[in-house]
């Protein structure tokens, strides 16, 4: 079987933003693929959603700022994201809004200014090397859950 245009622009999108430093991918929200400044048993915060199957509403939603979020409003296909337009995010109605080479910097912009904005005892742990970072998060996620 082969995947659809959308699909393909889907998982390209995927495995980019996986490529960022210390990124970590749930899936939450009824198939909704959520991408992780840091991973979230450690304070990681949220920077762009991906619907998991494919959505009509929309292809993409992350974090553009204060500053950009107005000016990706003007463009054709963007709309403030259901639910989080509040905390200045955006969403894509399809994939040709963006060249890929667009897209990418619009996403490295969303780490970005998500990770500015972390605490700073959170931040440092984009400093560690990656196995040190490994080892916290483990013993994190063997932390029992807070009541």
């Amino acid at each position: 079987m082969t995947m659809s245009t959308s699909q393909q622009r889907t998982e390209r999108t995927r495995q980019f933003l996986l490529k960022l430093p210390r990124v970590a991918e749930t899936l939450q929200w009824r198939g909704k693929l959520v991408y992780w400044t840091l991973d979230r048993a450690v304070g990681g915060k949220i920077f762009a959603i991906l619907p998991a199957e494919p959505d009509e509403r929309l292809v993409l939603a992350f974090a553009a700022g204060p500053v950009r979020m107005p000016q990706l409003l003007e463009l054709d296909g963007v709309r403030p994201a259901p639910n989080l337009a509040r905390a200045h995010w955006v969403a894509l109605e399809d994939w040709e809004v963006f060249s890929t080479a667009e897209l990418e910097t619009e996403l490295r912009a969303a780490y970005a200014y998500v990770s500015n904005r972390m605490p700073p005892r959170v931040q440092r742990l984009q400093q560690l090397a990656l196995r040190e970072y490994r080892q916290i998060v483990r013993e994190r996620k063997a932390l029992p859950a807070k009541q």
